[in-house]
C-alpha cells in the first residue's frame, strides 16, 4: 500500500465534510466505546491485569533474540519453515515464491496489518495469483478497491446502504441479482459468495495475534471463523507476523487474550481463538501440507531500546483510535497508510519516513486519553512530542514555525521577562476583544479562525491572575 500520508490536511478537510463518512464513524463513538467501559467495569482486576500483560510484552521484547531463535526451532522440529525478511519488498518476494512453488492460483486471505504493511495483494496479482480476502470487513474493501480504515474494522466507514450497491454490483456474476438491504442478508450472501473461495483456494494466508515460542504455535482471533478455513483449507498455510508478536508460553497468551478483547471489541473473549502449529501430521483430518511462517522486521529491530521502544508492546487492539477524537472525526483513510490513529502516527513517519509523513505526530491534542486505555500502556503522546522534536531537529518544519519556537525559547528561558510581555499580550488582546469577548479573524491565527471564533482573554494572564489570589505582588 503506498503511502500517501504527506496528504494529510487535505484528506482530513475532504473527511470532515464528508456526511456518509460521519454517520458511519457514529459507530465507532456509540460501539467500540461504550462496550469497552462495560466490559472492563465488569472485571474489577483488569489494571492489574494490564499489568501483568505489558510486564509479559517487556520481558519478552528485552530477551527477542532468544525467544525468536526459540520460536523458529520450534516450528522447524514440527515440520514448518520459518523466513526472515528484512523488508516488505522481500517479504513479497519470499511469499510469491512459496505460491509460485505450490503452483497456486487463487489465495485466500485472513485478515493482517503486516500483509498490508508489505501490500502483498498488488504483489500477488501482479504475479498472476488471485487474492480473495476472507474477512468480511477485508472483503468489502476489496470490492471497493481501498485500504483499511481501522485495523479491526476495516470497513467500518463504510454505511449499509454502500455495502448494499457494492454488493450488487459485484455479486450480480454469481447469480446474487436482488439487492439485499438487511445485515444478516448481506452477510448470508457475502457467505455463500465466499464459500467457493475457500474451497478452491491453493494457499491460506492468515496474519498472527500471537507466536508462541514454546510450542512454534501462531495464534489468530476472529468473530467470523474465515481464519480457521484460510489455515485448515489450503494445500499451503502462509502466517505474516511482525518480530514483536512473539510471546513465551501459551499461559502468556492467555493472560494476553483476556485484555485483548476487551479492549478491541468490547468483548470478553473473541468468538474464534485458533492455534497453529506446523503442517498436517499423518493422523490429522484436515489442515496444510505445508506452513510458512514470514517474519517482517521493517525497522521494528531500530525501536528496540530507544525512545520508541513502547511501540513494540502494541497489540493491534485499536482502542487508541477508537478514543481519539481526531480519529473519530476523520477516519481512517486521511492518514494515508496502513496504521491509522495515534498508533499510526507513530508507526508510519518510523516506517515510511517522517519527512513525507510529517503532519501526523502534529494530528493530536495530546490529551492522553490513548494512553488511559491502551492495555500496553503505551506512552503515545510521549512518543509523538519526540517525533515532533526530531522535525524540528531535522529542520522538517516551517520557517515560520522554527521562527515562533525560537521566540518562545528565547522568552521562556528569561522568566520576568517572559511574564512582562505576556501580561502585556494578554491585556492587549482582551482590549481588543472588546464588548465581543471573541476574535472572529486573527493574524497568524487562520486556522483556528477559519473554521471558529477565539475566545477573548479576560484581562490578565493566568500567572499573574494566580498571584493576586495567593496576594502576592508582581515581581
Amino acid at each position: 500500500m503506498k503511502s500517501t500520508a504527506s496528504e494529510f490536511k487535505k484528506s482530513a478537510r475532504v473527511a470532515l465534510v464528508d456526511p456518509d463518512l460521519q454517520r458511519a464513524m457514529g459507530f465507532i463513538r456509540g460501539g467500540f466505546v461504550e462496550k469497552r467501559r462495560a466490559v472492563v467495569d465488569r472485571l474489577p482486576e483488569f489494571d492489574a491485569l494490564r499489568q501483568v500483560a505489558r510486564g509479559i510484552k517487556e520481558h519478552t521484547l528485552q530477551n527477542l533474540d532468544f525467544y525468536l531463535e526459540a520460536y523458529e526451532k520450534r516450528v522447524q522440529a514440527n515440520g514448518g519453515h520459518v523466513h526472515w525478511a528484512s523488508t516488505p519488498e522481500e517479504a513479497r518476494d519470499i511469499i510469491v515464491g512459496i505460491c509460485k512453488r505450490a503452483g497456486a492460483k487463487r489465495v485466500t486471505k485472513g485478515k493482517s496489518m503486516v500483509g498490508e504493511e508489505m501490500a502483498i495483494n498488488e504483489a500477488l496479482e501482479n504475479a498472476g495469483f488471485e487474492p480473495v480476502e476472507t474477512d468480511l470487513g477485508e472483503y468489502i474493501i476489496q470490492l471497493a478497491e481501498e485500504p483499511p480504515s481501522h485495523i479491526i474494522a476495516p470497513a467500518v466507514h463504510k454505511t449499509k446502504d454502500q455495502i448494499t450497491e457494492l454488493f450488487h454490483e459485484h455479486h450480480a456474476r454469481y447469480g446474487y441479482t436482488e439487492r439485499q438491504t438487511e445485515v444478516p442478508a448481506l452477510v448470508d450472501e457475502a457467505r455463500q459468495v465466499l464459500r467457493e473461495k475457500f474451497l478452491s483456494a491453493d494457499v491460506g494466508i492468515t496474519g498472527a495475534n500471537f507466536l508462541v515460542a514454546e510450542t512454534g504455535s501462531s495464534v489468530i482471533v476472529t468473530n467470523e471463523g474465515n481464519g480457521d478455513l484460510t489455515n485448515t483449507l489450503p494445500r499451503v498455510h502462509i502466517v505474516t507476523a511482525g518480530l514483536e508478536k512473539i510471546v513465551p508460553t501459551r499461559d502468556d497468551v492467555s493472560t494476553l487474550l483476556r485484555v485483548l478483547a476487551r479492549s478491541a471489541t468490547g468483548q470478553e473473549m473473541s468468538v474464534y481463538t485458533t492455534f497453529s502449529t506446523g503442517p498436517r501430521r499423518t493422523d490429522d483430518l484436515d489442515g496444510p501440507f505445508e506452513y510458512h511462517v514470514v517474519l517482517l522486521d521493517n525497522g521494528r529491530s531500530q525501536m528496540l531500546g530507544n525512545e520508541f521502544h513502547e511501540m513494540l508492546r502494541c497489540i493491534r487492539c485499536g482502542a487508541c483510535m477508537n478514543h481519539c477524537p481526531v480519529y473519530q472525526s476523520i477516519g481512517g483513510h486521511a492518514y494515508g497508510w496502513v496504521y491509522v490513529g495515534p498508533m499510526g502516527s507513530v508507526l508510519t513517519p518510523l516506517m515510511v519516513g517522517l519527512d513525507s509523513s510529517g503532519d501526523l505526530p502534529n494530528a493530536c491534542t495530546l490529551n492522553g486519553r490513548c494512553q488511559e486505555v491502551c492495555p500496553m500502556g503505551i506512552g503515545l503522546p510521549g512518543m509523538l512530542r519526540q517525533l515532533r522534536r526530531r522535525q524540528y531537529q531535522d529542520r522538517l518544519t516551517s520557517r515560520t514555525s522554527r521562527a515562533a519556537l525560537a521566540a518562545w525559547s528565547f522568552l521562556a528561558r528569561r522568566p520576568r521577562l517572559y511574564r512582562r510581555i505576556m501580561g502585556a499580550a494578554v491585556a492587549t488582546l482582551a482590549w481588543l476583544g472588546g464588548r465581543r469577548g471573541r476574535f472572529r479573524h486573527m493574524l497568524l491565527a487562520g486556522g483556528w479562525t477559519s473554521v471558529r471564533d477565539l475566545p477573548a482573554p479576560q484581562g490578565a494572564s493566568f500567572q499573574n491572575q494566580w498571584r493576586r489570589r495567593r496576594g502576592n505582588s508582581e515581581p
